[in-house]
C-alpha cells in the first residue's frame, strides 16, 4: 500500500469471528476498519464514514443480500466485495449483476482476499490524464477508437470494439455475460448469449489471445468476463461512457 494512504474498509458481516480475524489482519497492513452486524447498520456506516471499500455477506439478519448491493449503489460507488458461504454460480452471477464488483467464497485465504481489495482499490483510483488501456502487446486507444497489437493497429467490428473497451475500461473486474449483453445489445437482449461467444471468439483471434492461455481475456465459466488490469502508469476514468 503506498506510504500515507489509509484506506477505510467497512466489513458488513454478522460473524463476529470472521469480524474479528478481518480486523485484526486489516489493522496489520494499515487499513481503517470498521464493521456493521445489519444491513442498516452497515448502511449507517457508509454514510458516516464514507468507506473506500464495502466486504459485504450476503446473509444479513434483516436486508437481503442483493437488495443491500442495490441500497449500497444506492449510497456509494465505492468498490463492493461480497465474501459469503454461498458459492452457487446463480449467487455469483446475480450479486454481480447487482453491482458488486467482486466474488470470494467463504471460507477464503486471507492473502487472496488481500490481493483482491489491492486490485480493486487501484481500479478505483482515477488521474485524469490517460485514455489509453496497455497489457502487454495490446494497447487500446479510447480517444482514436483504435486497437494495436505489438504497435500494429488491427480491424474490429465496431461491436467487435464496443466488447472490448467495455472489458478494458472495467479491467481486473468480473464482468457477466447478462451485463455485457445488455451493455452492448440493449436491455432487451435475449439472455442467449450465443452472439456474445461469436464476437468474443473474433476479437481473441484478432488480438491473438487463446482462449485456453488467455493474456488479455480470461473467463469464468457460466459467470463472464475479466480483462487483464492495465499496466498503463495513468488510470482512467471507469465511469466513462461508451457509445
Amino acid at each position: 500500500m503506498e506510504v500515507g494512504i489509509k484506506y477505510r474498509i467497512l466489513s458488513i458481516d454478522e460473524e463476529k469471528e470472521v469480524q474479528y480475524f478481518l480486523k485484526r489482519k486489516f489493522l496489520q497492513n494499515g487499513y481503517k476498519f470498521f464493521t456493521a452486524q445489519s444491513g442498516r447498520e452497515g448502511i449507517t456506516q457508509i454514510a458516516n464514514n464514507c468507506p473506500d471499500l464495502i466486504l459485504l455477506d450476503l446473509i444479513l439478519p434483516d436486508i437481503g443480500g442483493i437488495q443491500m448491493i442495490q441500497k449500497i449503489r444506492s449510497l456509494s460507488d465505492s468498490p463492493v466485495i461480497v465474501v459469503s458461504s454461498r458459492g452457487r454460480e446463480n449467487d455469483k452471477v446475480s450479486a454481480l449483476d447487482a453491482g458488486a464488483d467482486d466474488y470470494v467464497t467463504k471460507p477464503f485465504g486471507s492473502e487472496e482476499l488481500m490481493a483482491r481489495i489491492r486490485c480493486a482499490l487501484r481500479r478505483r483510483r482515477t488521474y485524469g490524464g490517460s485514455n489509453t488501456y496497455q497489457a502487454k502487446d495490446l494497447t487500446v486507444d479510447f480517444d482514436k477508437r483504435a486497437v494495436y497489437t505489438q504497435g500494429k493497429q488491427i480491424h474490429l467490428t465496431p461491436i467487435e470494439y464496443r466488447i472490448l473497451e467495455y472489458l478494458a475500461l472495467n479491467s481486473g473486474k468480473m464482468v457477466t455475460y447478462q451485463k455485457l449483453l445488455e451493455r452492448i445489445w440493449g436491455p432487451y437482449v435475449s439472455e442467449n448469449n450465443k452472439i456474445l461467444r461469436v464476437n468474443m471468439t473474433n476479437i481473441r483471434r484478432k488480438i491473438g489471445d487463446h482462449p485456453a492461455e488467455p493474456k488479455y481475456i480470461f473467463t469464468e465459466a457460466g459467470v463472464g468476463y475479466r480483462m487483464a488490469e492495465s499496466s498503463s502508469e495513468e488510470s482512467f476514468d471507469l465511469c466513462r461512457k461508451t457509445s
